[in-house]
């Protein structure tokens, strides 16, 4: 009787899962990276609007002549797709169907600017994403900052990694906290890096922003719109500052967060 019933449920998961592996999807995705496989293949890494962060196989991508025909273009980091792919949870690889540019930059992919603060954002979000859960928020504002980095001026733009490392913590539940009118107004205002709050109190550590720092923070933290950025008063230093301290952030809270290989070069070009 038990091995029947055994019988029974994995002819029962064996088809599901048949089902599962046949069926196409309609989703958006973000590109974060792709590596070659084989002599003309790749692996791309997609952020997903449905399923989150996947990984997709694409044969011929990389011929040369006809076969190709520069579709590598369309797994640049950061390009934004519309795709019909393949779905199936067991596997670790899935195929795309059909995919084409949801939106077509004008400045991402030929601005060294736009493009490095793109890069970083890409490889941040990267980091982050453990786990290949969809979340609609997430992929939203995601989407929403790479569409407005596009269209932005250079004021905007300087504020804009800052802005994005910022508001990102939202999403994965450790937005710095204790951001009240008497905590700003007081004459000692400190960003607690490893407490994650604003306090009035001493640090007595060293993983602190101090005063004209932790006042930017607060700033971009009440921004709801990427062209509000223009409003936000910080020099490169700052915003340098901002990031470094980000970054230790980040790692105090993302498992194997590890270090930002784009910080050094935004750094560099932002300045």
């Amino acid at each position: 009787m038990q091995y029947t019933q055994r019988k029974e449920k994995n002819y029962l998961a064996c088809l599901y899962y048949y089902r599962l592996s046949g069926k196409i999807h309609k989703t958006k995705g973000i590109v974060l990276r792709h590596v070659k496989y084989g002599e003309t293949s790749i692996i791309a890494s997609v952020y997903t609007e449905l399923f989150g962060l996947q990984s997709y196989l694409l044969n011929g991508i990389r011929a040369a002549g006809k076969k190709g025909g520069g579709r590598i273009g369309f797994f640049q980091p950061a390009a934004i797709l519309d795709m019909e792919v393949y779905y199936n949870e067991f596997k670790q690889l899935n195929r795309v169907k059909e995919y084409r540019f949801a939106c077509v930059y004008r400045h991402i992919f030929s601005d060294v600017l736009k493009n490095g603060v793109a890069a970083y954002m890409v490889e941040l979000l990267t980091q982050c994403l453990k786990q290949p859960e969809n979340n609609y928020g997430l992929f939203a504002f995601t989407e929403d900052c790479f569409t407005a980095l596009d269209d932005c001026n250079d004021k905007v733009m300087a504020n804009f990694p800052v802005f994005f490392a910022v508001q990102l913590t939202h999403f994965f539940g450790f937005l710095p906290q204790n951001i009240t009118p008497g905590t700003l107004e007081s004459s000692e205002v400190f960003f607690d890096i490893e407490e994650g709050v604003f306090t009035n109190a001493p640090v007595f550590h060293h993983l602190y922003l101090e005063k004209r720092y932790a006042l930017i923070l607060a700033a971009l933290l009440q921004v709801r719109h990427p062209q509000e950025l223009a409003e936000v008063e910080a020099n490169a230093e700052a915003r340098r500052r901002i990031l470094e301290a980000m970054e230790k952030y980040y790692s105090l809270h993302i498992q194997d967060f590890g270090k930002l290989k784009t910080l050094p070069v935004l750094k560099e070009i932002m300045r």
